[in-house]
């Protein structure tokens, strides 16, 4: 299908296959929009029918010192000025963040520029964070009279801590690249010429592993507490059948064997 908001193709990096998302309405800066949500879900049910590894990525923007990267500035401030009540409780931008958070393979966010507001939110519903020393990522809700409710008052604290988390929510800091990086929101730091390569890696490195291993590895990590060791003893016990687990364990007393 066509997609008005946003890229998505499949890529190749070494012997793996990945899927790629390029948000890309340069001219508001990937602002979310309505738009954007509906291709994002589309997006995710592509994903759910052949799951694979997704990296998502912003566009560049032509700036006055030529091009720079953009991942998204937030919800689009036009559309989002005349919500009410009743499209809070349809939860828009958090029922997609959801679905992404919950897709079967792991997500990789590639952010260089501004991740901001939902752009934050949509880079929080992400297993992996990449950036660049351009990175800005903040949550400036409550500057604009509304809060962070698309994922960011519970997301945010499970990465930063709750002291920071506060001071990004209830502030309005803006993380640099650096910050995000030794605050746990990023896993790493690129050049921006180097992001997309690094995300393809950690993508290759994905796809290396047993698939049905990954996608439950995936959703019993995201268990309460409580639910452990029950859950694991049973999720192994279904991998203990797997035709993978037989395949891998083999070809490893193989090589040993060599």
């Amino acid at each position: 299908m066509t997609y008005s908001t946003l890229t998505f193709t499949d890529e190749t990096h070494g012997d793996a296959t990945y899927a790629l998302v390029r948000l890309n309405r340069p001219g508001v800066r990937n602002a979310i929009d309505q738009e954007m949500v509906d291709d994002l879900h589309a997006v995710c049910a592509d994903l759910e029918e052949r799951p694979r590894t997704l990296v998502v990525t912003g566009c560049r923007v032509d700036g006055r010192d030529g091009p720079k990267g953009i991942f998204a500035s937030g919800a689009d401030i036009t559309q989002l000025r005349e919500r009410r009540r009743d499209d809070a409780l349809r939860g828009i931008n958090s029922r997609i963040f959801d679905r992404v958070a919950a897709l079967p393979m792991p997500v990789i966010a590639a952010i260089d520029g501004a991740a901001l507001g939902g752009g934050a939110e949509l880079a929080l519903a992400a297993d992996f964070r990449l950036g660049t020393p351009g990175t800005r990522f903040g949550q400036p809700e409550t500057g604009l009279g509304i809060i962070a409710a698309a994922g960011g008052l519970w997301r945010l604290k499970e990465v930063t801590g709750e002291q920071l988390a506060k001071e990004i929510l209830l502030a309005g800091r803006i993380l640099s690249g650096e910050e995000c990086r030794d605050n746990g929101i990023l896993l790493s730091l690129h050049s921006p010429d180097d992001l997309l390569d690094a995300a393809a890696a950690l993508a290759g490195r994905i796809t290396a592993q047993d698939p049905l291993a990954v996608r439950v590895s995936k959703r019993v990590f995201a268990m309460p507490r409580d639910a452990h060791p029950h859950v694991d003893d049973l999720a192994q016990a279904i991998l203990f059948e797997s035709q993978g687990k037989f395949d891998r364990m083999q070809a490893f007393i193989d090589r040993k064997r060599k």
